[in-house]
């Protein structure tokens, strides 16, 4: 599923009506005339569009690209970013499921390691955010027996 704002559901919305009337390639002028936008916002909302792999944006011209992914709309950047939180969260958790040994521990240095270098390819950050939110949330609870530091899944 991938999260967007209102504005950038606008955008998409009007590409898509666009990709109807022209051939190949929206012109971005065509666009910004359209939707009475601001270009840096525009250029903006498009090259967030672009790194969702909802359109392929390029030479100020605009691709729809097909595809059937689930589309959430937000208000705000804020709760996208919640939003794609909670959904890191829970492929996390599917990944924590699987490196879990029979007593649902998990080492804390495998753990991290996963969540790192994985299929998320999390950053630093993000994977210790996710980790004390899981924690938080009664999901994850931080161990430490003699021979080191783990994570009991509570699931």
């Amino acid at each position: 599923m991938i999260t967007i704002t209102k504005r950038e559901e606008l955008v998409l919305n009007q590409i898509k009506i666009f990709h109807l009337e022209y051939d190949d390639e929206i012109p971005e002028n065509a666009l910004k005339e359209e939707l009475k936008i601001y270009e840096h916002e525009l250029n903006e909302i498009l090259n967030v569009l672009d790194s969702k792999k909802l359109i392929k944006y390029e030479n100020n011209k605009i691709k729809l690209i097909d595809s059937e992914k689930i589309i959430n709309t937000v208000a705000s950047n804020k709760e996208v970013k919640l939003a794609e939180l909670d959904q890191k969260e829970k492929d996390s958790i599917e990944i924590i499921k699987k490196i879990v040994n029979e007593d649902n521990l998990v080492s804390k240095y495998i753990l991290e390691g996963n969540l790192l270098y994985g299929d998320l390819k999390l950053t630093n950050f993000r994977m210790y955010h996710i980790i004390l939110s899981l924690e938080n949330k009664g999901i994850l609870k931080k161990v430490v027996n003699s021979d080191g530091e783990y994570y009991l899944l509570l699931l």
